[in-house]
């Protein structure tokens, strides 16, 4: 399974307590079931209203038991933005 840096933004790195840390997962939905396993409570709050990018590249409306993973790469963890 490949080895992945997952990164959280604004009040997803609040909410779990740390800027970044290592995940081993198949693909985006076994990554975000780890966080939540060990980040209960807020994490997964937010992880309801963000958007994700993988190595750069943003997942959309894709299902995340579709979004493969690779070895190296990394998941952005994006909560909406305010702003105008």
């Amino acid at each position: 399974m490949p080895a992945v840096t997952i990164r959280y933004w604004a009040a997803a790195k609040s909410a779990a307590g740390t800027a970044e840390e290592p995940c081993t997962a198949a693909t985006l939905a076994e990554a975000l079931d780890t966080v939540r396993e060990r980040h209960p409570g807020e994490l997964t709050r937010v992880l309801q209203r963000c958007s994700f990018l993988i190595d750069g590249d943003p997942v959309g409306t894709r299902g995340h038991e579709t979004v493969r993973l690779a070895e190296g790469g990394t998941v952005e963890v994006l909560p909406p933005f305010a702003g105008g």
